[in-house]
This record gives C-alpha cells, sequence and structure tokens, in this order.
C-alpha cells in the first residue's frame, strides 16, 4: 500500500482537527494509504517529523494552520528526493489554502489531499531559512495578522490601512541597497515583502495576474520613506482594481533573486513567524522545490 504521514497540529482551528481525526484518517484509508498519523507536540516539531520520517512515505499531509505547513515544508526541503504534500487548512488566515484553491472545510480537503494530483510549486529562502509564500520586514509586518477578521470581511483590501494608519507616526524606515537582475536600488523603505502569493493575512496582496507559483519568480514590493496616507490609498486601490501599482510611495518587480542589504541588521517575517534578523537578506526563489496537492 501507499504510504502517507499525516502530520497535523492538534490546537490548530479550536482543535477542529483532533475532533474529526477517525473521519479524517477513514478517508485517507478509503483512499488506499496506511496512515500514520503524529499530533505535533511543539514549536518545530513539523519540521523535525517531516525531516526525520518524511523520507519514507509516498505523501506527507499536513493540516493546521499556515505556520504548520511553512514547518513541514521546512523539514521537506532538507530530504534528497522529498514525497509529495498536501495540505489540509485549519488555521485562522489560510493563506496558503486560498494560495492552493482548497476548501476550508476538513472532509472536503481530505478528498483533495488524498486523492489529488501533486503539481510542481516555487519555495523561497531567506538566507538559510525556507518559507512556502512570504517573507517581510518593517513597518505593517503584523498588521495582515492582526486585523480582525469582522475588519477584513467589512472592508477588504482597506483593512490594511484602517488597521495599520495609527503605526505611521511611529514608524522607523531602514536603509537599504537591493540588488535584483543587474539593478541596483538604494533609498529608505518602511516596509518590504519578498512573496509568491495571492494573499496575504487573508487579504489579497497583489493584482492575481501577476502571480503564478511555479515560475521562479518572487513577487516584491517595497514601501518607501516618505509615504502618506493618500499614497498607501492608491496602491490600495491598484491592489483592489486588479492593475499594476505605481505610485511614488510603492516599488513592484519580478525576480528570482534579490539581495537586500541593510545599514543594521532588520528583523524578518516568515510565512506570518519571525525569520530571523540580518544586515544582508538573499532570497532566492527555489523553483519546482516541492510537488504539492492543489485543488481545483
Amino acid at each position: 500500500m501507499k504510504k502517507l504521514l499525516f502530520i497535523y497540529n492538534p490546537a490548530s482551528g479550536r482543535g477542529q482537527v483532533r475532533q474529526r481525526l477517525p473521519g479524517l484518517l477513514d478517508t485517507f484509508t478509503r483512499a488506499g494509504w496506511l496512515v500514520t498519523a503524529y499530533p505535533t507536540q511543539s514549536k518545530g516539531d513539523a519540521a523535525r517529523m517531516a525531516r526525520e520520517l518524511g523520507g519514507g512515505f509516498d505523501r506527507i499531509v499536513c493540516a493546521g494552520g499556515d505556520g504548520t505547513l511553512s514547518e513541514t515544508v521546512a523539514g521537506m526541503m532538507e530530504l534528497s528526493d522529498p514525497p509529495a504534500l498536501a495540505f489540509l487548512p485549519a488555521g485562522s488566515t489560510n493563506d496558503c489554502a486560498y494560495n492552493l484553491r482548497l476548501p476550508t472545510k476538513p472532509a472536503q480537503a481530505a478528498q483533495i489531499a488524498a486523492e489529488g494530483v501533486p503539481v510542481p510549486m516555487d519555495v523561497g529562502r531567506l538566507n538559510d531559512r525556507n518559507f512556502i509564500y512570504v517573507a517581510a520586514f518593517g513597518a505593517f509586518t503584523d498588521v495582515a495578522y492582526d486585523t480582525p477578521q469582522e475588519l477584513k470581511n467589512a472592508f477588504g483590501h482597506l483593512a490594511y490601512l484602517l488597521n495599520g494608519l495609527g503605526q505611521l507616526a511611529n514608524l522607523s524606515p531602514h536603509r537599504l541597497r537591493v540588488e535584483h537582475d543587474g539593478q541596483v536600488l538604494e533609498d529608505e523603505f518602511l516596509y518590504g515583502m519578498v512573496c509568491n502569493t495571492y494573499s496575504v493575512g487573508g487579504v489579497k496582496a497583489l493584482p492575481s495576474r501577476q502571480v503564478v507559483l511555479d515560475d521562479g519568480l518572487f513577487e516584491v514590493l517595497l514601501v518607501r520613506k516618505n509615504v502618506k496616507v493618500t499614497d498607501i490609498a492608491a496602491a490600495l486601490q491598484a491592489i483592489a482594481s486588479n492593475t499594476p501599482m505605481d505610485t511614488p510611495a510603492v516599488v513592484t518587480f519580478q525576480t528570482g533573486a534579490v539581495t537586500i542589504t541593510a545599514d543594521e541588521p532588520i528583523a524578518w517575517t516568515t510565512d506570518g513567524e519571525y525569520g530571523g534578523t540580518y544586515a544582508v537578506s538573499k532570497l532566492q526563489c527555489c523553483p519546482h522545490a516541492l510537488n504539492v496537492v492543489k485543488g481545483k
């Protein structure tokens, strides 16, 4: 029989995976999988189990939030021949579920995880740390994750603006040298995002026609120092209308690799978690690094 490793976070989604575990295992078994289930015990446990056990399985299914998926990917990236990966979203944000076109109902997602056909997907790397969909630094780094869902539902993309305006008066810019594809940009920036995603923090972050999850390219967004509320509003309007952003405050480009050098070390988040602090940050897109099951 085909062997499946089911890594799940028992605390995610108010314990919904744990509560539905018998039905999920039955779905996998009926699809012809011999299942080994492992509930994570602590932060970093998903990465450890994927790294230590993943090579002996034909498919890994992880269940939890985007952080659980990110950990699992990090562990799988250390394998010389990683198996296929599937995801059961059970978090509060579920950006990766949106990217992978997965339902958030566990039973439906389990059916796709068990029977879906894996396709190649890019993975990002920040220095020696892998990430599945976004690395970010500076102002507003936590806004997307801290914004109440009710505010997102009511105001959509404007939730970024409404929940982040209070930070403007206290922001400290970073003096950066940004190098990519033979080009050099030097300026002061409040915020930067290097991503391979349609959604950040539950908010659609970039025009969808720019984003292809397996094209070997990052989408990069940088917000300059002298940002004004009107500049942010213009950028948000561009996002909302699915058009390219062209404002004095916002720089966007696509690249397979970018090096960001700061006068002082800057702290990053990767996939919504602390991602390290670096003076020199080398970000590389790893094309077709994993085979991942997507929905339709």
